[in-house]
């Protein structure tokens, strides 16, 4: 337990970041099964809807650092190949 007065702000702080980042990519797991879903029953359309949706929403997330750049294009060029696959 910190005694000195910062690093009791650093811990409130560092305690606060976690939690914006943990609901971030928490809503971005939810918006890629989604996507997984349209690709699973077969709806083009939905899928590519939920694509745009998803594709916006880890940008978000990358440019606010929540989650790391690299894996964000890894995980958007992923559900794109999916797509492909689909016969998009």
């Amino acid at each position: 337990m910190p005694n000195i007065k910062s690093a009791k702000k650093r811990v409130k702080v560092i305690k606060t970041k976690t939690l914006k980042n943990q609901r971030c990519v928490s809503a971005i797991k939810t918006y890629i099964k989604k996507f997984e879903a349209a690709v699973e029953s077969g709806d083009l359309e939905a899928a590519k809807a939920a694509l745009n949706f998803a594709n916006k929403k880890l940008d978000q997330a990358a440019s606010k650092k929540a989650l790391e750049a690299n894996m964000v294009s890894r995980k958007k060029s992923q559900l794109a190949k999916k797509l492909n696959k689909m016969g998009a």
